[in-house]
């Protein structure tokens, strides 16, 4: 039975160790260090860990592959191939050399379109019909090694990027599981990428939610998904951020109102965008649970005819 060592980090990673787990031998698992998180700050684990810890799996939490012991306890481990999904930290030379059968990447996008930290929201917010993942043998680059293997996804119209990294870590680890070992056999020809064609994801900021409301509300629309669940989309109301959850676009709406104006139409509680206008389905103030448009509209007074926008 081949020796893995497998690298990831959030949920997009576990279903490809879950399947690696069943059919290979995990020689070990390497996430990113632990994180304080949250109002309280409490020391969190990755998805990542706690699938290895469940699973009775050795686990290393390196800062960075660059120092020489890291790269001896990987080395020490044996792995036959390293398996990559979502890791968060660039393979060096050293760490790349190492297996015999070569580090593979599971990347969440139609290499070599969206390379980098976030294909999903990136896909989302370029209104992309289709997306998929990618198999690579990795270099040194940013997603730049040799594809191995493909399979597409339509992104449907009510995709955030939470339900589209679902159904591509899943995917991804069904297309591992059978790229693998027609690598392994010899059966494969990597394929150089063609860098006429590619395009980079830049790591998502918290401040990328903030609503622009001059914009298209088709576009804002496309920003409450791409940020699903995080940064989240968000405007202020009051001084304090209103998260908008789940909205969707009115097209061919108009009105003399200005962008950020709350009005209430017969579809329901709407802010009036650069073009057309958003009507908001849920939303969460800061602090508070997340409640239904109309209910918060309801409890709040003076929501109605607000102008939402920056602090």
């Amino acid at each position: 039975m081949m020796r893995i060592v497998f690298m990831g980090t959030p949920a997009f990673a576990v279903p490809t160790l879950e399947q690696i787990i069943e059919c290979y031998e995990v020689a070990g698992v390497l996430t990113q260090p632990d994180r304080r998180a949250g109002r309280g700050r409490r020391m969190v684990v990755s998805p990542v860990k706690e699938t290895a810890l469940a699973h009775g799996l050795p686990v290393l939490q390196p800062r960075t592959l660059r120092r020489p012991e890291v790269v001896e306890e990987i080395r020490a481990l044996e792995p036959e191939a390293i398996v990559v999904a979502a890791y968060g930290l660039i393979l060096p030379s050293a760490v790349l050399e190492i297996p015999p059968h070569g580090c593979l990447n599971v990347h969440a996008s139609l290499l070599p379109r969206y390379r980098g930290a976030a294909p999903i929201p990136a896909a989302i917010l370029a209104c992309e019909a289709e997306t998929g993942v990618t198999i690579m043998l990795m270099d040194e680059g940013m997603d730049t090694g040799p594809i191995l293997a493909q399979a597409r996804m339509t992104i449907q119209p009510e995709d955030t990027a939470r339900t589209l990294s679902e159904k591509l870590a899943r995917l991804g680890a069904d297309l591992l599981m059978e790229t693998l070992p027609r690598w392994v056999q010899g059966e494969i020809e990597p394929q150089p990428q063609d860098e006429g064609q590619a395009t980079y994801s830049r790591l998502i900021r918290k401040e990328d939610g903030l609503i622009d409301w001059s914009l298209p509300a088709m576009e804002i629309e496309r920003q409450v998904r791409a940020y699903t669940p995080w940064p989240s989309a968000y405007t202020f109301w009051r001084g304090k951020p209103l998260k908008i959850l789940r909205a969707r676009p009115l097209a061919g709406w108009s009105s003399r109102a200005k962008p950020g104006e709350v009005m209430e139409l017969l579809q329901g509680i709407a802010v009036v965008a650069g073009e057309g206008a958003l009507l908001l389905e849920e939303v969460q103030l800061a602090d508070k649970r997340a409640m239904g448009a109309e209910e918060f509209a309801r409890g709040q007074r003076g929501f109605m005819g607000a102008t939402l926008g920056k602090a």
